[in-house]
């Protein structure tokens, strides 16, 4: 498993510019998400099956 300081995070497209920040990293084939406010706090890990069965109900 990558270690906290290897991984690449990246902002979400709909954060916004007021700090209410969500951020992705790809680890071991699961997508992490954590809040850029707090990037030593805790991460949602999901398998990707999970991931896009999220981003599907964003959808309109």
């Amino acid at each position: 498993m990558a270690t906290r300081e290897d991984l690449l995070w990246m902002k979400s497209s709909h954060s916004g510019e007021g700090g209410d920040c969500v951020e992705v990293a790809v680890s071991d084939g699961r997508i992490l998400v954590r809040d850029s406010k707090d990037p030593d706090g805790a991460r949602l890990a999901a398998s990707p099956t999970a991931w896009i069965a999220l981003l599907d109900e964003q959808r309109p």
